[in-house]
């Protein structure tokens, strides 16, 4: 599924239009990217955060040498318990 499929789910499940259900979506992914910092949690689906790496030593798989990589964050989600249920 992708965006536009989302989007007309959306709309066949609120019995709108594809403009309203659009906005729908758009606005719920925007609202997560703003807030996931803070921390996103959605009670059923699941949670969005930051998690940080720490800077470490890689090996460039082409000449075996090795490679420092910067510490860096990263986006993680964790799935809900119900959730986690449903792909049982």
């Amino acid at each position: 599924m992708n965006k536009g499929d989302l989007v007309a789910a959306v709309a066949k499940d609120l019995g709108g239009s594809k403009d309203a259900a659009q906005k729908a979506v758009n606005s719920v992914l925007e609202n997560i990217k703003k807030n996931v910092k803070k921390g996103v949690n959605i009670i059923g689906f699941g949670s969005f955060g930051v998690s940080a790496r720490k800077a470490r030593t890689g090996r460039n798989p082409k000449t075996g040498e090795p490679i420092k990589i910067k510490a860096s964050k990263n986006v993680k989600f964790k799935a809900g318990k119900a959730f986690k249920d449903i792909v049982k």
